[in-house]
């Protein structure tokens, strides 16, 4: 009686001990939960404070170009709709693409060429091949995203606010960013999926496929049901559902061409997004369908990519050594 006593009082002891040390645990994970959450809270309110104090300072300044903008094209609905979804995002992509071809043609300046993804492709570039996807990017640009662009300017101005002499909050303007950012993602991972559908895509999608080495303009090079599927849908959806601003509107649509030229682009390029993701799917065709990698991860239509170099060099570069170089492939290794 006393032996087991004594082990009942032991084990009751140890029992104690263990909570004691898991309540102990608990504090202090709660400790280092909540100041961690206080530190990134702190840390994403001061840049939306400093964000804002440099908006607010120059709010003032955007406005009064927007309304002299208006008024000297008369409150010209269409003519400054045009602008916005056209000629703006339109000067953004053929001015960047334009340097970009210069250096995929003439190999320079070599601080662009240096930091090639797939040594050895596109140096140079086959011009004729390059002025073919020229071609096809002008011919989807005139006769079906300027045409689509006529149902949507009859939506926004539905809405109300699209031509509103008042520019949106910088608040605001971010949101409906975040909105439009999570809106392509879903369509573009989607219909991207559905075009590589075995009919689709020998039919539609092995077009934008020629490249398996991407250039920047590449990027709306495809099949005109393709451009409308994946490429200007994704990126038209989300404006129109908010109702946005013709500003927010040429913003967003700039970002977006912006954006899918460097990820097609075939250059790491320091301080720029990373372009590793889309170029691996180029390469191995049945990865990285998406823009941010989100569906991608939740799908499991990443696992491959995420075992390669490429995976590791998919990071902004903070530095001018190119990424092939301080993390170069494995000799004889297959990806």
């Amino acid at each position: 009686f006393q032996m087991k006593r004594d082990s009942g009082y032991s084990t009751m002891a140890e029992q104690q001990k263990q909570e004691k040390q898991l309540w102990d645990a608990m504090k202090i994970s709660a400790r280092v939960l909540g100041t961690g959450l206080l530190v990134i809270t702190t840390l994403v309110n001061f840049g939306f404070w400093y964000m804002q104090n440099i908006w607010d300072a120059s709010g003032h300044f955007w406005q009064t170009t927007w309304l002299k903008l208006y008024y000297l094209l008369e409150g010209e609905e269409w003519t400054i709709f045009f602008l916005g979804t056209a000629l703006v995002p339109g000067l953004a992509f053929w001015g960047f693409n334009g340097i970009l071809m210069v250096a995929d043609v003439t190999g320079k300046p070599t601080f662009i060429t240096r930091y090639r993804i797939q040594p050895g492709k596109n140096d140079p570039v086959d011009t004729k091949k390059l002025l073919q996807a020229v071609y096809t990017v002008l011919c989807n640009q005139f006769f079906v995203s300027l045409p689509m662009f006529v149902p949507m300017f009859y939506i926004m101005k539905w809405w109300g606010n699209t031509f509103s002499k008042e520019l949106p909050t910088f608040r605001w303007f971010l949101v409906e960013l975040s909105i439009f950012t999570l809106i392509e993602e879903i369509l573009f991972y989607y219909t991207h999926r559905l075009v590589h559908l075995a009919l689709l895509y020998k039919h539609i999608h092995k077009k934008h496929h020629e490249w398996t080495a991407p250039v920047g303009v590449v990027s709306m090079y495809a099949h005109p049901v393709e451009h409308i599927l994946s490429n200007t849908l994704p990126v038209m959806t989300g404006p129109m559902i908010m109702g946005s601003h013709i500003v927010s509107i040429a913003t967003w649509f700039s970002l977006a061409l912006l954006t899918t030229s460097i990820s097609h682009c075939g250059y790491h390029l320091p301080f720029l997004p990373s372009p590793e993701f889309h170029d691996f799917h180029h390469l191995k065709f049945n990865q990285c369908y998406g823009v941010l990698g989100v569906l991608d991860y939740l799908h499991g239509t990443d696992t491959v990519f995420r075992q390669t170099k490429a995976y590791e060099r998919h990071r902004v570069l903070l530095s001018l050594t190119p990424l092939s170089k301080s993390i170069p492939e494995v000799p004889g290794r297959a990806e």
